[in-house]
């Protein structure tokens, strides 16, 4: 069982962090089978020929010798700073490791690799598997993450955080001043540093939660988000009936996209629509007393209505919304 102390200052500095290239990544070492993740039929098949390229033409196999099942070099993924860190702003801080840490680190892999550029050469091959592997459907994933973090913080409000952990892990437990992880291979107690813990959640890691605890890292729980199978798996084409017909395409949408609370900017990024046209949409849908919108600290969460759960529920592939999604922290706007 692994223990991680927590004290009155670790619940203050507690905090929620998304890391592109953390995600990168993953994505890398499930694509080699190197950690076991299992991706859904046709995602491997469309990225992994891109893959066997990248290793064969712009060094990804580099990468790849490094990813070890139970360790990777710490300065491949950076702790991330927060909930808008870009994949610039990941590549910035990898690009700013000292070659003598980088080669430290990489000595745990194997033989040290030789060049004074290795750190530039490590860097470009990511970037290299982020422009064909990654960026083009990370909108949609960050947007899927971002939505976990704002139902997790409803969670914390709603119910604490004893629950809220255990929503995380069915092996993760609160109790007596600290977090627990059941059935850990690192058998340890880990005492509080008063920096709190950071909370990242990640598509491409799972089913279980995984930890970050030395090194450059804070004490770091990621864990699966929320809505990953809906990325897996989205809707089949069908016809689109008389709602779609009734209130257009883009507004069925988005109706059907809110089974849970989300903001302009998150629908947005995972439906591939402006900011602009999706804000438009929403308020002609409120208008319609299809939707309400609420407030959960700077962001503005759109939810349905009963007659917009209604409505919906006549629309292919729909779910019934999460309870409790918006939580005692939303303040609904009139």
């Amino acid at each position: 069982m692994l223990r991680l102390e927590v004290d009155t200052s670790d619940v203050l500095h507690s905090r929620f962090a998304i890391s592109p290239l953390f995600e990168l990544n993953c994505l890398i070492r499930a694509l080699s089978g190197t950690s076991g993740q299992v991706l859904p039929v046709a995602w491997t098949t469309r990225l992994r020929p891109v893959f066997r390229y990248l290793c064969r033409e712009k060094e990804l196999d580099l990468v790849l010798s490094l990813h070890q099942r139970s360790y990777q070099p710490d300065f491949l993924s950076p702790a991330p700073s927060g909930l808008f860190q870009s994949w610039e702003d990941d590549v910035a801080a990898l690009r700013r490791t000292p070659l003598d840490v980088a080669r430290r680190e990489i000595a745990k892999c194997g033989p040290v690799l030789p060049g004074d550029d290795l750190v530039d050469r490590i860097a470009a091959a990511l970037c290299a598997a982020w422009d064909a592997l990654l960026a083009a459907d990370w909108p949609r994933l960050q947007a899927i993450c971002e939505r976990d973090v704002v139902y997790r913080s409803g969670e914390l409000a709603r119910v604490g955080w004893a629950a809220a952990l255990h929503g995380l892990d069915t092996r993760l437990r609160w109790r007596a001043g600290g977090v627990e992880i059941l059935r850990h291979g690192d058998d340890r107690t880990v005492v509080s540093d008063g920096q709190g813990l950071l909370l990242v959640p990640s598509v491409f890691l799972g089913p279980r939660v995984a930890t970050q605890l030395d090194g450059p890292w804070p004490r770091t729980l990621i864990y699966p988000a929320r809505g990953v199978a809906a990325l897996w798996d989205p809707p089949k084409a069908t016809d689109p009936g008389a709602l779609h017909d009734l209130i257009g395409s883009t507004r069925a949408l988005l109706l059907q996209a809110l089974t849970r609370p989300a903001s302009t900017t998150q629908l947005a990024r995972a439906q591939g629509l402006s900011v602009g046209a999706v804000g438009d949409h929403l308020a002609v849908l409120r208008r319609a007393g299809l939707l309400r919108r609420a407030r959960a600290g700077r962001a503005v969460l759109y939810s349905r209505t009963p007659l917009g759960d209604a409505l919906a529920a006549g629309l292919p592939g729909d779910a019934a919304p999460a309870a409790g999604g918006e939580g005692p922290d939303c303040v609904l706007d009139p």
